[in-house]
């Protein structure tokens, strides 16, 4: 199977988790990325059982309307049963890092606010120690070549991510160069860095559910 077919085969056992678990009339959160876009369009297919979504980007926004899917902000929503998004990288833990596509700030807040986050992806994104894939951090603009160095400090090799403006106004830096062994804690860490909004590590709050995609099927892992 290709990638794509890969993303598909999750995308869709995602949306077939969703109608069996979500109830009818509630919100669903859907995240940002190439993989969440197929979720999307397979949750069109059952849209008229849920009242509609929350977006984690603008993009994502875009998609669902397109749907016919309507979007809610969150701060109108006060449950989301379940969150469906993708990730860079997912460790034995669950523990993620996201950001790729820069939603990283919005996808943690609607996750924090979800009863269960379902990361869905394909078999190349599971790793034993997450860090090959750069790590996103967002920060505010004023405060970047302060960060940077912050960032030096902790071992990383952060780079300014050329001509990009993240939905809030913001910077990405992706930090290149870290083993990341200790998500919980790498996470608080950088969040503490003055001028951080926040970082792509989703360990403090982890997947729930990993709907993996391999040549053999679908796998759920909890």
């Amino acid at each position: 199977m290709t990638q794509d077919e890969l993303k598909q085969a999750v995308a869709q056992a995602a949306a077939d988790y969703v109608a069996q678990t979500a109830p009818a009339g509630s919100i669903i959160g859907v995240g940002t990325g190439s993989t969440a876009n197929f979720f999307i369009d397979a949750l069109a297919a059952i849209k008229d059982k849920y009242l509609g979504a929350v977006a984690s980007s603008e993009a994502t926004r875009k998609r669902l309307e397109g749907h016919g899917i309507a979007v809610f902000d969150l701060n109108e929503v006060t449950d989301i049963p379940v969150y469906v998004d993708g990730a860079d990288e997912i460790d034995g833990g669950l523990n993620m890092i996201k950001g790729g596509g820069g939603a990283l700030t919005r996808e943690k807040i609607v996750a924090a606010v979800a009863g269960e986050f379902v990361c869905i992806c394909d078999e190349s994104k599971r790793v034993e120690v997450m860090g090959k894939f750069p790590l996103p951090v967002e920060v505010i603009p004023m405060a970047r070549a302060h960060v940077t160095r912050e960032l030096a400090k902790i071992g990383g090799r952060p780079e300014l991510r050329e001509g990009f403006v993240t939905d809030n106004g913001n910077l990405i830096l992706d930090v290149h160069g870290l083993a990341i062994t200790d998500p919980k804690g790498l996470e608080a860490a950088i969040n503490q860095i003055t001028g951080v909004v926040t970082n792509g590590l989703f360990a403090v709050r982890p997947a729930n559910l990993l709907l993996l995609g391999t040549a053999a099927g679908v796998r759920s892992i909890r």
